[in-house]
């Protein structure tokens, strides 16, 4: 995605060369990074190599980031106390190298972390899981638990009735076997849709992440929080500082108002409480024209549709002190 974001810089797909000016409040955001297995080169797709995660560490403890928990980031971005260059990490699905790899080392460097475990995995016993046990003990030393389901399947797909079965049972298990039912949710794969979000809602949970990168601000929505996601090719140092120092920007007005879109190609389109003179925006597949309508309002248009499957897109804006300002979305394309 990082070299699509700089071929689309480099095509010019912007309005105006002009840099927006710096905000009042530039910690009134943090960013969250999204990780899954560690060491295990097998799977590139969902690792991060281990020299990678160090140097991950190493250039958040050097270069003046303050490294919270989600419900921390969220807290003081409602206080509007947030440090700056805030960033938060999360792991998704629970394998056994969180427990053997990365949690000794973000223990040792004070790094508070939060899981999204599925419990089928954990109740069958693959040994490329983490058990129980394990998260108790991490539980125990200060990581964060969150929701992620049972079978950790594509819950835009479910039925109603189907969805919250799965998210009740999930809460039973996360009650036995912790003590408590988690309040932070992941949505497998990132898909979420209006009538997922609201099963979410009503299960309890207090906000819930996508996969979709971006930065999260106050006008953010709680229940599709954006993700920097790591893998081995999307985990070198200058990807990821890049990421660890972007802005929110204040959106509102997004359309599709559903992240499962029933138009093929959407309507893409948002309201910015301040111009962007060098805003471009960039999808995960087609080509997109921007137009900016009465100064706030943009509107992105696809040259033709695009194919089933998740769907991202990305805007960004240079701010005046060379870090970005980072808006993405996620949608889901259903087969027809």
């Amino acid at each position: 995605m990082i070299d699509r974001f700089c071929r689309f810089i480099a095509l010019g797909v912007v309005l105006s060369g002009v840099t927006a000016p710096v905000p009042a409040f530039a910690q009134e955001s943090f960013v969250t990074f999204m990780y899954h297995r560690f060491g295990e080169t097998a799977f590139p797709s969902t690792n991060t190599r281990l020299e990678q995660l160090d140097s991950h560490i190493k250039a958040l403890q050097d270069n003046g980031h303050s490294v919270v928990s989600v419900t921390d980031a969220m807290a003081g971005l409602a206080a509007g106390n947030l440090p700056d260059r805030a960033v938060a990490l999360t792991i998704d699905d629970g394998y056994l190298s969180v427990f053997e790899q990365a949690w000794p080392r973000l223990k040792q460097a004070g790094f508070p972390v939060t899981v999204y475990v599925s419990t089928k995995a954990i109740d069958a016993g693959y040994r490329s899981h983490m058990s129980w046990d394990m998260i108790r003990r991490l539980v125990g030393e200060g990581a964060e638990i969150g929701g992620h389901t049972v079978s950790h399947e594509h819950l835009t797909e479910m039925e109603t009735e189907t969805l919250v079965k799965e998210l009740e049972a999930s809460a039973a298990r996360y009650r036995e076997e912790l003590g408590f039912v988690p309040k932070t949710f992941a949505y497998p794969y990132g898909e979420a849709s209006l009538a997922v979000q609201k099963a979410v809602r009503a299960a309890g949970y207090e906000l819930a992440f996508g996969q979709h990168s971006g930065a999260i601000g106050p006008s953010t929505d709680r229940f599709y929080l954006p993700r920097f996601a790591l893998n081995e090719r999307y985990g070198s140092l200058d990807r990821f500082m890049l990421a660890a120092n972007a802005v929110a920007m204040d959106v509102t007005d997004i359309t599709p108002t559903d992240m499962q879109i029933d138009r093929n190609p959407p309507a893409f389109g948002f309201t910015l409480s301040r111009p962007q003179p060098n805003l471009a925006c960039y999808p995960s597949d087609g080509n997109v024209k921007m137009t900016r309508l009465g100064g706030v309002r943009y509107e992105v248009r696809f040259d033709g549709p695009v194919p089933p499957g998740r769907l991202r897109i990305n805007c960004t804006a240079l701010r005046g002190d060379g870090r970005w300002y980072w808006f993405g979305m996620q949608y889901y394309v259903p087969a027809r």
